[in-house]
């Protein structure tokens, strides 16, 4: 059966590997990022602290089961924590049973990844508290009008018509650096399979140039950050820092949709991705591996020649090397000596 093509049945591949035959899945998951409207948030922000509560109480009572003063040591599980949880609903006004359940499980599944006994602390108040983050199971939240329920609370959320005809799993409620709860969702879709209309694309990755398709399509590296670089600066300097972080949030999204753009339209034109690798063989081994590295660090100086330095870094140099001279000239032969007396003088000895 060596040699065959792959048969499609009723949207349903049929993949032949050497004497092997295996289905393909028809479905695949995805995450739907929805931002939550503002009314919600007060009761987030709640839902969040109690969700610390529950967090530290778990991670406090796993490293202390997994160090015992006395007695044989005991890895908990999240089963071993929701019977120890049991009946804690009602310490609690926002969340239930399915979240301190959820919480439990994830404390668990980082403790095991993490091979330790303990993790960090979750955060309420102050300037180093954690970001908010509401963990929920997919029958504890419904669909309902133009947002969903949970814990008997309605969410409207935007771009709510994405919810429609879909199927949840284990999601959260998380929030951002400025403040802001999104509905972060697994759901399920059907695989499309169609041919992508040309057969494949070779892409080479640079500096001044993000990538460099076969083709002649470019991904210039935009100066998504230079372009607000002075009023991030100025928002600094008021102390507006609210203002500072949207700028750099404003930043950080218009590089995600220039990449999006790009690759998107790459993978709808194109069957085959190959991506370039310029790695570099030892010395002696290849007489291309010159020119490969030469034309990176001229790729590496144009870049630097475009942006230059800017005056603070500039200004920072003159004033370490004045700093740095100074040192040489007194350290170590002309450092002045001072006597006995000089040294003790205003001391109460």
């Amino acid at each position: 059966m060596t040699g065959l093509v792959p048969l499609f049945y009723d949207s349903a591949a049929i993949v032949h590997e050497g004497e092997h035959v295996t289905e393909a899945p028809t479905t695949y998951m995805t995450t739907l990022h929805l931002k939550v409207r503002a009314e919600a948030w007060p009761w987030l922000d709640q839902a969040s602290r109690e969700v610390n509560v529950v967090w530290n109480w778990g991670n406090a009572t796993s490293a202390k089961a997994a160090r015992p003063f006395a007695g044989k040591a005991k890895w908990l599980s999240g089963f071993d924590l929701d019977k120890l949880s049991a009946g804690a609903t009602k310490c609690f006004d926002q969340i239930g049973a399915d979240t301190i359940q959820r919480v439990n499980g994830e404390i668990a599944t980082k403790r095991r990844q993490a091979q330790c006994a303990k993790l960090r602390w979750r955060i309420s108040t102050g300037s180093k508290r954690s970001l908010g983050w509401v963990p929920f199971k997919a029958a504890s939240i419904k669909r309902t009008g133009r947002g969903v329920t949970f814990c008997k609370k309605s969410f409207r959320v935007f771009e709510a018509e994405r919810l429609e005809g879909v199927t949840f799993a284990d999601g959260s409620f998380a929030q951002n650096a400025l403040g802001e709860w999104f509905l972060n969702i697994p759901v399920k879709r059907p695989i499309v399979r169609d041919v992508a209309p040309r057969e494949a694309v070779g892409i080479d990755l640079g500096l001044k140039r993000v990538a460099t398709t076969s083709d002649g399509a470019l991904l210039d590296a935009g100066a998504f950050y230079r372009d607000i670089e002075d009023k991030i600066a100025q928002a600094q300097r008021r102390g507006h820092k609210r203002q500072a972080k949207r700028y750099h949030a404003k930043a950080a999204n218009r590089r995600l949709d220039a990449l999006h753009v790009f690759t998107s339209s790459i993978v709808k034109d194109y069957q085959h991705i190959v991506v370039g690798d310029r790695e570099q063989p030892e010395a002696g081994q290849d007489t291309d591996g010159e020119v490969r590295a030469g034309r990176r660090l001229g790729d590496a100086q144009d870049a630097a020649a475009v942006q230059g330095p800017s005056g603070r870094s500039q200004r920072r140099d003159r004033q370490r090397k004045k700093h740095h001279a100074s040192m040489f000239q007194l350290w170590p032969a002309h450092r002045p000596q001072r006597s006995k007396a000089a040294r003790c003088k205003g001391m109460d000895l």
